[in-house]
């Protein structure tokens, strides 16, 4: 049986007012007993809010949407349970778009989002947005909406910026302090990361010990565990290479796979380091040293900026700054010579 609440209200005993008040935590005039005895038959008959009713009357859907360039991926897996681990208590839903790296997607994804009345949306992309469709827009005054998108739309407030160049850097450096010199990078060639801060802080690192860079030092490819294996096998035709510095753990992968078939071993012969701190690099074999960043902690700090665009929409959005950091495991060999 489910109940309304006016019906709660009359085996209660109180008003519809009451009920409602209690049920939205604002019930602090009415005396424990009667918030008890609310709350004792919304437990017994297993109460839920009818959301869409509630629309109607506070113009709000409590769901939020979601649009995310990779659903695949393991750094928006991570960002997503952030999001929703901020969420779900409060009691909003996550409506999950996949944009499969499209614009167009994206622009689509947006405009049913704001169709199906969400309260705001969070959007990950790999794109500057069209004029119609950018934060000062009048589709962003109508529904908030937080980017986590490394900074490449420019605004004044809710940034989400990462320490990547400080993290890569520090990659380098370490390999650096172990006596290679002779220090290979796969990078992106296309995709929502467009890490340049990451090739950045590589070459900040070289400069720094005073060793040259050399471009064909440097391979691209795609962010995944298949970039990484045909990168890595172009990189590995030369010989003198003692390191690889891969853009993202996935490319690590395809990377350790390649260094195997190849006849060599990680890191007896080619020491190896990604990026992102994916859990499952632990379990690698030999585990991987990476830079870590704090994937769960982005999802959930850009959940916390809508909630509060959403709740609060005269307050400014503050902007956050996420720390990396290195974590040394077991894939990188100090050299006696470098």
């Amino acid at each position: 049986m489910k109940l309304t609440i006016r019906q709660i209200a009359e085996l209660a005993g109180v008003s519809v007012t009451t009920v409602s008040q209690i049920l939205n935590n604002k019930g602090s005039r009415f005396s424990e007993e009667t918030r008890r005895k609310v709350l004792s038959i919304v437990d017994e008959y297993h109460y839920r809010p009818d959301f869409f009713a509630s629309n109607l009357i506070k113009r709000h859907s409590k769901t939020i949407g979601m649009i995310v360039p990779d659903v695949t991926d393991s750094f928006f897996s991570k960002i997503v349970e952030g999001v929703e681990q901020y969420i779900n208590p409060l009691g909003y839903m996550l409506i999950l778009c996949n944009s499969r790296q499209s614009l167009q997607k994206e622009l689509k994804c947006l405009d049913d989002l704001a169709h199906r009345a969400v309260d705001g949306i969070l959007l990950a992309t790999p794109h500057m947005l069209p004029e119609e469709y950018n934060l000062n827009s009048a589709f962003a005054k109508r529904t908030p909406m937080i980017l986590i998108d490394r900074g490449i739309n420019q605004r004044d407030s809710g940034r989400l910026i990462i320490k990547e160049y400080e993290g890569s850097y520090l990659a380098v450096k370490h390999l650096i302090q172990q006596g290679h010199r002779h220090i290979g990078i796969l990078k992106e060639n296309t995709g929502y990361y467009q890490l340049e801060e990451r090739f950045n802080g590589y070459r900040l690192a070289l400069k720094d010990a005073d060793i040259p860079f050399r471009k064909q030092y440097v391979v691209s490819n795609e962010l995944t565990i298949l970039g990484g294996y045909l990168a890595a096998k172009e990189l590995l035709y030369r010989k003198e290479i003692t390191a690889i510095f891969c853009g993202n753990d996935l490319m690590a992968m395809g990377c350790y796979k390649a260094i195997h078939e190849s006849g060599r071993k990680v890191p007896d012969d080619i020491s190896v380091i990604g990026f992102d701190g994916i859990q499952f690099t632990e379990y690698m074999s030999p585990p991987l040293t990476t830079v870590a960043q704090p994937t769960f902690d982005i999802g959930f700090t850009a959940a916390k900026f809508l909630v509060d665009a959403i709740e609060f929409p005269k307050h400014r959005v503050p902007n956050k700054i996420f720390d990396t950091k290195l974590i040394i495991r077991e894939s990188v060999r100090p050299l006696t010579n470098g």
